[in-house]
């Protein structure tokens, strides 16, 4: 073979597996696209996307949540879903271009990652049919079967010929081999079936998208139309000089588009109002109750201020918010359907609250029956519940850490013990149980701030739920520890602000604050991790004073 015949077949061979990755691409957005319309046909979540990023989450090791909430904080979700696509997209590419090759061997692999997400879907704990499978394995079809067909296009047209020697066949299959990816393809039939699959797949994901929107319509359409009724137990108001006017320092109450949101949903639940419904049964339950929302509404409601913490957050992180919560108190709920708390005589020491997603939330039937204000809560800040904050309804408990208390999206309770159940935290090597720890935050100034030398005022939160905040101290490198100014309490499951004036003096320093609840009990200096049931030790910043 000649040298310019060689170049020609490497020409070809790279040709040949560019457009075999482009097919791949083509195959893959078909197959996403085909996916999404065939979804909603089924329930959204039963999408590839979401149904394999949920997987992932289920087997991710606590150790790497916990890191990625940390380091992406609530767009944790989304880096996620990108790197998902990121993936597939890098194996759409890897296929096509094996397909270019081995038409049927790459085909068939387009069909294996329907399976896998087909699996994915079954899998997951909010999964009730095998049809969850549906859209993933209808994807993969469609895809497997675009991908066969481009590449199909970029095969050579061969015309018989006359008979010839030998010798001349040989030179002839070589000039073939040579040029085939380069000029015997069919180009034309490629392009329009290229680009018809472009337009034809993003139609279909068009579509597909707009049916699962207009899934949720019927859910907006209940949340408004919502008008939470006067409870019968009113917040008081809040005290006068519980919020401070100082800069910078966290609002007293979190608005709600402000509040964190830390959960495992890829995609926030929609539910309707008004064929949502709660079922409390299991053990020691003598009245098993199926409640709906209106029924919900005609209880007497509790209104109250409380503060809620992610057992994500780290010392002086961002996971902590107040709000003022409606609902039903759920000690009350509890005790209609029979329930008695361990320390009365009931068989049940665990009360495990389920979502529209699967989610598994496990709380001490104690605590929730203690006479704290544990509600199902179907009001926040004035408004039915956001969408991402629980709508219709939630569980809030104040004092216990959101993983073993605050189920969002509630459909079910059930009550059982913490030795025949591990919820899903639990079985993700956190505690099973998980009061909220005291602690407190330096808000101002910010790590790393130049404040002006004199007087600097140093404020912040703190917080230690149903005990109460008692005294908040400073302390200015390794002086000694002096005491902060506390705002005026509002109540002790809410946090307190504080602030502390520092005579502050040129150079570099450390600002460390610490906390004493109601008990008695001092915030610990030891350094935890989050994993198993909450960070401690105290918060600092460094500054330089000008």
């Amino acid at each position: 073979m000649s040298e310019e015949a060689k170049t020609s077949r490497r020409t070809g061979v790279w040709r040949l597996g560019a457009l075999g990755a482009l097919s791949g691409l083509l195959a893959g957005y078909s197959a996403l696209a085909t996916a999404e319309l065939t979804s909603a046909a089924v329930r959204p979540e039963s999408s590839p996307v979401i149904a394999v990023g949920g997987a992932a989450i289920d087997r991710t090791p606590a150790a790497v949540k916990d890191w990625a909430i940390q380091h992406f904080g609530t767009n944790d979700k989304l880096v996620l879903q990108l790197g998902i696509l990121a993936v597939l997209t890098l194996l759409a590419l890897a296929l096509g271009a094996l397909a270019a090759r081995y038409r049927r061997v790459g085909s068939a692999g387009v069909l294996v990652f329907g399976v896998v997400g087909g699996f994915a879907a079954t899998s997951r704990p909010d999964s009730t049919s095998i049809a969850d499978a549906l859209p993933s394995v209808a994807g993969a079809v469609v895809g497997a079967g675009l991908l066969y067909y481009l590449v199909g296009r970029l095969r050579p047209r061969r015309t018989p010929t006359a008979a010839q020697t030998h010798d001349e066949a040989h030179e002839a299959h070589e000039a073939e081999e040579a040029t085939e990816e380069e000029t015997g393809w069919d180009r034309r039939g490629f392009i329009v079936a290229a680009t018809a699959a472009a337009a034809a797949s993003t139609g279909v994901g068009l579509l597909g998208r707009s049916l699962n929107g207009a899934q949720g319509q019927d859910a907006v359409a209940s949340r408004n139309q919502i008008r939470l009724p006067v409870p019968a137990s009113a917040a008081s108001p809040v005290p006068k000089g519980a919020a401070l006017r100082v800069k910078d320092v966290t609002p007293f109450m979190t608005p709600n588009q402000d509040f964190y949101r830390v959960d495992t949903a890829l995609v926030v639940p929609k539910v309707d109002a008004t064929s949502w419904r709660l079922r409390i049964h299991g053990k020691g339950v003598t009245r098993e109750a199926t409640l709906s929302f209106a029924d919900l509404l005609r209880m007497p409601l509790i209104e109250r201020n409380i503060t809620l913490a992610c057992v994500s957050n780290e010392v002086g992180g961002p996971y902590v918010g107040n709000a003022r919560w409606i609902g039903v108190r759920l000690a009350d709920l509890l005790a209609q359907c029979g329930v008695e708390p361990p320390s009365k005589g009931g068989p049940a020491d665990q009360l495990v609250a389920r979502s529209v997603d699967g989610m598994t939330i496990g709380s001490p039937v104690e605590d929730v029956m203690d006479g704290r204000d544990a509600m199902l809560a179907l009001g926040m800040n004035g408004e039915p519940l956001p969408f991402a904050h629980g709508f219709p309804v939630r569980m809030v408990v104040p004092g216990l850490f959101g993983f073993v208390s605050a189920c969002k999206w509630i459909q079910d309770i059930e009550l059982t013990t913490f030795d025949d159940y591990d919820p899903y935290w639990v079985k993700r090597d956190w505690a099973r149980k998980a009061p909220v720890k005291t602690q407190s935050r330096i808000d101002t100034p910010k790590p790393f701030a130049r404040p002006k030398e004199g007087t600097v005022t140093v404020a912040g939160v703190a917080w230690a739920q149903h005990r109460g905040i008692d005294k908040v101290e400073v302390r200015v490198d390794n002086g000694p520890w002096r005491q902060a100014d506390l705002a005026a309490e509002d109540t002790r499951d809410t946090w307190r602000q504080w602030s502390f004036p520092w005579k502050a003096t040129s150079g570099g320093h450390t600002v460390t604050v610490r906390a004493t609840d109601r008990t008695g009990e001092i915030q610990t200096e030891q350094r935890t991790r989050t994993i198993p049931d909450g960070a401690s030790g105290w918060h600092s910043v460094v500054v330089t004073v000008d």
